[in-house]
């Protein structure tokens, strides 16, 4: 396929996604098996059109004056390839498959909208009603905050310290340009998709079907360090999920101690069954039965809440979630973590600690929570989040905002990761 029949499917799956109100992942698997003709780089191409379109949506918007699917696809590629509307017509042009090229009319509108003239919210790409929870988490620096989160994301990997080294994996992946991560002490990254390329499938490589490496988001492995999870503590990983964090945690416990994954939704755990094995975790066990806990209230020395939330952090990666968040599923997600925070907590021994983790940029998921959790439990004091930091990332205090009390936030603009909140509550 060429440029232009690319761009054709990327605007039919946007009307899909738009009409069936849909996750982009989902839309891009059904094309690709309804078009089987695709090879495998007309579709990393079409995918990388649709998430730029999904990240750029407001931008895109502006320029057209218009939200419809053909003025994103169109939109997010002049602006991801620096293409004007007649290099772009020209580029179109003798491909019979391309969707009609830009009118006179639509030109006309382009360059009466330039971006660097767009109102604040349209450079932040994010939705209208979040703006003013950008201000509040960021203050001065939210619109560049929040055009971070419009970016494309880097492919990152943690290595698994209990199989191999950073030395070792990086040798064996040298062919990826895979460099080591910037503050993740086991961190490697292979940067941002260029053009229509893709991330190469490292999890095909000889290296990670040994277990030497999980892919993990550099910032999931900086929060996953902080909780200083070390040799023979008993842990309790209260929202494992599929158990990245446990899985970082088991290595950093060098298989020592124990910890307990635990999910109140058992099917999300199902993944971790596969991963510890191929890691050789031997001190993890998956927990699905609430009552299989309660004989372990304060009983643990670490519980790590990594709670459910909007997962505002991740739009790099998930930029159609941003379009589907709303207020009331924000309110949803404030209520659960509140409750999350106050069960978990009993399963605290005195002198033990609570790790509060989110995948969100917002006050209201972070600090409002941390700051309420501290008022109704009067046994439990926050640590010197600031001190935590420089142990762990020592001269590296500019790379994330934090706040003695409520936590520790990192994002793409500032530790090019994605966004996380840490948060660690001392039990007295």
């Amino acid at each position: 396929m060429r440029l232009g029949g690319r761009l054709a499917a990327a605007i039919e799956i946007l009307e899909d996604i738009d009409r069936r109100y849909r996750p982009a992942a989902e839309a891009l698997r059904d094309w690709g098996l309804s078009h089987r003709f695709a090879g495998s780089k007309d579709r990393a191409a079409i995918g990388n059109f649709v998430y730029d379109a999904l990240r750029r949506k407001r931008s895109a918007a502006w320029m057209f004056q218009e939200e419809s699917p053909r003025a994103l696809a169109f939109g997010a590629l002049m602006i991801e390839a620096g293409h004007d509307a007649e290099a772009l017509n020209a580029a179109l042009a003798e491909d019979n498959f391309a969707p009609p090229p830009i009118s006179s009319e639509e030109a006309n509108r382009i360059a009466a909208h330039p971006l660097d003239q767009a109102p604040d919210g349209v450079r932040a790409e994010c939705p209208e009603w979040c703006e003013p929870l950008f201000k509040r988490a960021w203050g001065d620096d939210w619109v560049g905050e929040a055009a971070a989160l419009a970016e494309r994301p880097p492919l990152d990997m943690r290595v698994n310290t209990l199989k191999s080294t950073r030395e070792k994996v990086a040798k064996a992946l040298a062919r990826t340009g895979v460099h080591q991560s910037e503050l993740a002490p086991q961190g490697l990254r292979i940067g941002p998709i260029e053009g229509q390329g893709r991330h190469p499938n490292v999890q095909a490589e000889p290296a990670f079907q040994k277990g030497w490496f999980e892919v993990q988001d550099e910032g999931s492995q900086i929060v996953a360090a902080l909780t200083d999870a070390a040799p023979g503590m008993q842990v309790l990983d209260y929202c494992a999920g599929a158990g990245g964090k446990s899985l970082a945690m088991s290595a950093a416990m060098e298989n020592t101690g124990q910890i307990q994954a635990f999910d109140a939704e058992k099917q999300r755990l199902a993944p971790i069954f596969d991963r510890l094995k191929r890691a050789g975790c031997r001190n993890v066990q998956a927990v699905a039965d609430p009552e299989a806990l309660a004989v372990h209230e304060e009983k643990f020395d670490l519980v790590v809440v990594d709670a459910p939330c909007t997962g505002a952090g991740t739009w790099r990666r998930r930029p159609d979630a941003k379009w589907r968040l709303s207020e009331k599923q924000l309110e949803q997600r404030q209520a659960e973590q509140a409750e999350i925070l106050a069960r978990a907590a009993r399963f605290v021994r005195p002198g033990g600690r609570l790790a509060y983790i989110t995948c969100s940029v917002f006050v209201e998921e972070n600090d409002d929570q941390v700051r309420a959790f501290l008022k109704a439990s009067p046994d439990f004091q926050s640590v010197d989040h600031v001190t935590l930091w420089e142990r762990h990332f020592p001269g590296q205090i500019a790379k994330a905002k934090i706040d003695r009390i409520t936590g520790i936030a990192l994002s793409p603009n500032r530790t090019a990761t994605d966004g996380f909140h840490f948060a660690a509550l001392e039990r007295t």
